[in-house]
């Protein structure tokens, strides 16, 4: 199985020099790269191969002394990355995209470069862990986490972020089988995600949206100060900094609730089925677009994948066409607009809270999708008691103490 672990660096200021200064170097061969790959096709009416601008390397280097000073690997996962670009927007055009032709990268874009099989070791100096770099540095680094003995280290790529923090993200690759996933699920859970409430499952758990209010009130008044500065002034780029430092304030807060999220549903049951949701398309509508983007269910979902494959738990993605309108007990559909937050059949009188009927119905279309049989019980004579303000068992909400510990407590109530 193969793994990234991510750590943070801790650069002196002339440790970031050479890093900044072999990003750069990347960056220009990277352009000059992409300059004889539309040259040759010019000339011969045809895309050279990978191979054939590797092969360029050794004589670049007669003239090019920059080159001599970054580890060979390096420069061979620079062409291998421009590949890797032409092979994604071939992707995209063949499924039906607009794409135009690949371009000369900034500095601002390049933020990366990746050691590849060799060129870099862990290693121990003057009493802290250090990251060696083949012609470059020994630079300390925090390992927060523990990599597993029986892990070999295969790439690891030092990035710079837009707050000038340096990290590295190591690709591991570890010996081990990938559980599979139980012929005969016991426990299996549907989950409905929303706006109001993140998560709604059919075992009754509501998880709160993750309250960031504060968090985007800060960005807004720091962007607005970042405004009024003179562009490329000492000033400016101070204040863009504290700007990147709020964007990044953001993403580690919503990604680590997202992590303890899906970790908990990928540990707890047997099979999670989910809605396979058009984040894309909703992001779209003129209508709420904003608490979509902060929701990032797409990036939960995909979260949610891995950790189940990891687990050896069935994760199900369902359509998600009528979910909300269908009465998870009979099966009668019933418009109802966005504000009616419960749901009443009036075919069958079944009455549960607007999200965990669809939790439900997400569940029976995974348990056909997998095909692993249905419950003898039914919905109704499980249905979730409407006598609290989300008709859930449970109420998870975000905040203090953490998203971890009360789930934890909730499931052993």
């Amino acid at each position: 199985m193969y793994y990234a672990y991510k750590y943070r660096l801790k650069p002196s200021d002339a440790h970031r020099e050479e890093l900044d200064r072999h990003r750069d170097i990347c960056r220009q061969l990277y352009n000059h790269t992409l300059y004889r790959l539309n040259e040759y096709q010019d000339e011969h009416g045809e895309l050279p191969s990978m191979t054939t601008l590797r092969s360029e390397l050794p004589d670049l280097k007669k003239w090019w002394d920059g080159l001599n000073d970054v580890y060979s690997k390096v420069l061979q996962t620079v062409v291998e990355r421009l590949f890797d670009n032409l092979k994604g927007l071939s992707k995209l055009k063949e499924n039906g995209y607009g794409v135009g032709q690949l371009k000369w990268k900034p500095p601002r874009e390049f933020r990366s470069f990746t050691y590849s099989q060799s060129g870099f070791k862990l290693d121990k100096k003057g009493g802290q862990t250090v990251l060696s770099f083949s012609k470059l540095a020994d630079i300390p680094i925090r390992l927060h986490r523990p990599i597993p003995n029986d892990a070999k280290l295969k790439q690891v790529t030092v990035k710079k972020e837009p707050t000038g923090e340096w990290f590295a993200t190591f690709g591991v690759e570890m010996d081990r089988e990938t559980p599979e996933p139980p012929e005969t699920p016991e426990k299996c859970v549907g989950v409905d995600v929303g706006i109001l409430k993140y998560a709604h499952d059919t075992d009754g758990t509501a998880v709160g949206s993750l309250d960031l209010s504060d968090e985007r009130d800060r960005l807004e008044r720091e962007q607005r100060k970042l405004s009024r500065k003179q562009h490329g002034s000492n000033n400016y780029e101070r204040q863009r900094r504290r700007v990147a430092e709020c964007h990044a304030n953001l993403r580690r807060k919503r990604r680590d609730f997202l992590h303890k999220l899906s970790a908990y549903y990928a540990r707890e049951y047997d099979l999670v089925a989910v809605e396979d949701l058009n984040v894309k398309g909703m992001m779209e509508s003129p209508s709420n677009s904003r608490n979509t983007a902060s929701a990032a269910w797409r990036t939960f979902l995909s979260l949610l994948e891995y950790k189940c494959e990891r687990e050896g738990t069935h994760f199900v993605a369902v359509n998600p066409r009528g979910t909300t309108k269908e009465c998870a007990s009979c099966g009668v559909s019933t418009d109802k607009p966005l504000w009616v937050r419960e749901h009443s059949c009036p075919a069958c009188g079944f009455e549960a809270d607007r999200d965990a009927n669809a939790a439900w119905n997400i569940l029976s279309r995974g348990v056909e999708d997998v095909g692993v049989g249905h419950s003898e019980s039914t919905p109704v004579e499980t249905a979730l008691p409407v006598d609290t303000p989300v008709s859930a068992k449970r109420v998870v909400e975000t905040g203090s103490p953490t998203l971890k510990e009360r789930t934890a407590s909730a499931v052993s109530e």
